[in-house]
């Protein structure tokens, strides 16, 4: 599967793939140090019966830096300009934690161009004053030693009894992050830090909502989950036990189910 990009801006290459046909379509997107080729085994499995986009977000994979902090309305509005070169009027738009919050960002600028939602290891809320702080941190260290962070950053995203078994799906992770440079990582961080809470999409939503979580998502709080899945008219909540924050590595055939009968369902 070939890769494709645009030109946003006038000054931003922005790297995406496209496969698939149809009129239903969904629009993939990863999350923090992550890019599209995470996406590889969802994207082959739905192109056969949707047209499925994924795409690498601002400073990820092989698309541009766009400025020193990459907030989610700017990625909000660059997800939207490939949607409008290809042609989509109305998408399925999914986010993994970084991503979820690019989604978020997008259904409240563009929502009708939005079927549905998906929220995977993602959430609403604005940081907590701990998690900035804990984020001016983390860019200190990317600063000193952006190599050593990734490395010890991508097992803690994953459920301890699931390390080993998926230590290649790690690696390929590490390797992932290892391809951006420290300004591109602290950009999403300060993008990440300065988003403001979006409780009120949840709320305002004329679309269905799907929650996907793994119970030992050490990044989430659960309860503030079930919460957020009580605001929406439409809303479903899949939480899966011995999973961290990477659900759709950790339970990939679950995950990739349920977000194509989701999908489907939108269309109806």
């Amino acid at each position: 599967m070939k890769h494709k990009s645009i030109l946003y801006q006038d000054k931003a290459i922005i790297n995406y793939q496209d496969e698939g046909q149809g009129n239903q379509t969904l629009v993939l997107l990863h999350g923090f140090m992550n890019n599209l080729d995470v996406w590889a085994s969802y994207v082959f499995k739905y192109m056969k019966e949707i047209r499925v986009i994924a795409i690498d977000l601002l400073g990820h994979g092989e698309t541009s830096d766009l400025g020193e902090s990459h907030t989610m309305e700017m990625q909000a509005d660059m997800v939207k300009s490939v949607l409008d070169n290809i042609g989509v009027k109305d998408c399925v738009i999914a986010g993994h934690s970084m991503g979820g919050y690019v989604a978020l960002a997008f259904a409240e600028r563009y929502p009708d161009t939005v079927k549905g939602l998906t929220l995977i290891n993602s959430h609403a809320l604005k940081d907590t004053e701990e998690a900035r702080e804990n984020r001016i941190k983390t860019c200190e260290i990317i600063k000193n030693n952006r190599a050593s962070f990734i490395v010890s950053f991508m097992p803690d995203l994953f459920f301890v009894g699931n390390r080993e078994r998926l230590y290649p799906e790690i690696k390929d992770l590490q390797d992932m992050a290892m391809g951006m440079k420290a300004e591109s990582i602290i950009a999403a961080q300060k993008g990440m830090m300065e988003r403001p809470s979006r409780l009120d999409v949840l709320v305002n939503a004329k679309f269905p909502i799907l929650f996907l979580a793994g119970k030992q998502d050490p990044r989430i709080v659960m309860e503030k989950v079930f919460a957020q899945a009580m605001m929406p008219q439409h809303s479903e909540l899949m939480m899966i036990e011995n999973v961290a924050h990477m659900i759709h590595v950790e339970a990939k055939s679950i995950v990739q189910h349920r977000l194509l009968s989701f999908t489907k369902m939108c269309y109806i």
